[in-house]
């Protein structure tokens, strides 16, 4: 009896050993979750033969308990570096099915998908045209590599003071004739191609509190508004605010230019001309440069056209069970009959925690001071073990010498 119970109580200390093994073995591990040995008696008796003298039969291996408490968050200064402050896993997909993961160095591989390092595809949320995301359906996380589309200038927003003290130029309005007009007010313009033409505005003073605005793109006019203030510098004409004026043919093979000046922020001050940023609505085309991932997992790229779009938002799963999810290696983790289906939601909301980008969890054992303390008293637990053995094989050895004599 004493043999096999000190046998129990040898293999039970050397699971121990082994899982305080393993957890140092993967303490540089990111996001690696560290496990404990738990143990149960065994009482070898049955309810019929209960007794106050009964003695039990050793110990066992109950569980191999995971510990999914929070490792400490590490400062990489990589956007494709994410980590989980609170409850939650990513998703990502290898080819045969979504596992989860708190491991969040990802990477860009050479199909342009966001990838953990064993290949898995980064799951997120696509956006769903109305200004959010279909939650409905994961999808794989692509780099957006292509163009940011260019936009042709349609509106240009002027907010200038035209001084009412300027005389009428008596030469006939020409742009090369700087006497002929009283102000100009040059801006870049966009054509459907993402091309950038000069835009200029002459304004020329018509009579007592009227102008006239000449529009031309190129050197070629698309026309002559006019403009009229009342006796307080207010514009008055025209009534909508808006100047339109006629299509410009570039001769590039792009669409024919259409323009139309915003002129509500032109007034006719008693002071000298004076001119605000214009503001134009078109822009060039332009290459993905970077990407930016918020608290929530939203994910904004942007282009070197000093353009943004919201590309999707990474997809965050909760289980209600989290112990008893399947372990697959490569710091991943199947979802169980014990663990129930994932609950899958963003980040910073409900049970969900926040996204951290340009961090990384660190494994939840990389404080090895614990282990080594556990280790100790493992080892002392094999040790004593073993010395029972010794002592019953050393007993075991007198009776049987006792009884040869």
């Amino acid at each position: 009896m004493a043999l096999n119970t000190a046998l129990s109580g040898i293999n039970a200390a050397q699971s121990d050993l082994n899982v305080i093994a393993n957890n140092i073995a993967n303490a540089n591990t990111t996001g690696f979750k560290g496990s404990r040995a738990e143990f149960a008696d065994i009482f070898a008796v049955t309810g019929l033969n209960l007794n106050s003298t009964a003695v039990g039969s050793g110990v066992t291996l109950q569980k191999v308990a995971q510990q999914f408490n929070q490792g400490d968050l590490q400062t990489t200064g990589n956007s494709l570096d994410l980590a989980i402050n609170g409850n939650g896993f990513f998703a990502v997909n290898n080819g045969s099915g979504v596992q989860y993961t708190r491991a969040g160095d990802f990477e860009k591989n050479s199909n342009g998908f966001i990838t953990a390092p064993d290949g898995s595809r980064l799951q997120i949320y696509p956006p769903n045209g109305n200004g959010g995301f279909d939650m409905s359906t994961l999808s794989d996380f692509s780099w957006q590599a292509a163009q940011s589309s260019a936009t042709a200038t349609t509106s240009i927003t002027l907010s200038s003071n035209l001084p009412a003290s300027a005389t009428v130029p008596t030469n006939p309005f020409s742009t090369t004739d700087s006497t002929s007009y009283n102000n100009a007010a040059p801006v870049t313009v966009y054509d459907s191609q993402g091309g950038s033409h000069q835009a200029t505005i002459y304004y020329v003073k018509t009579g007592t509190n009227t102008w006239n605005a000449n529009l031309y793109v190129d050197g070629q006019s698309a026309g002559t508004q006019p403009m009229t203030f009342d006796s307080t510098g207010k514009l008055t004409t025209p009534t909508s605010g808006t100047l339109a004026f006629n299509p410009v043919n570039l001769g590039n093979g792009s669409s024919p230019l259409t323009l139309s000046l915003n002129v509500t922020n032109i007034t006719q001050f008693g002071t000298a001309y004076s001119a605000a940023p214009i503001i134009q609505n078109g822009f060039e085309a332009g290459t993905l440069s970077g990407i930016d991932i918020d608290d929530q997992g939203v994910i904004t790229a942007t282009y070197s056209n000093n353009q943004s779009t919201q590309i999707g938002q990474v997809a965050i799963a909760n289980f209600a069970n989290v112990q008893g999810l399947r372990q697959l290696g490569n710091t991943t983790w199947a979802a169980s009959t014990d663990s129930g289906p994932a609950t899958m939601g963003t980040a910073n909301s409900g049970e969900f925690g926040t996204i951290k980008s340009g961090e990384l969890e660190s494994s939840n054992t990389a404080d090895t001071t614990a282990q080594l303390v556990d280790m100790i008293q493992a080892q002392r637990d094999y040790q004593a073990n073993a010395q029972v053995l010794s002592t019953d094989n050393t007993l075991a050895s007198s009776l049987f010498n006792a009884i040869s004599r």
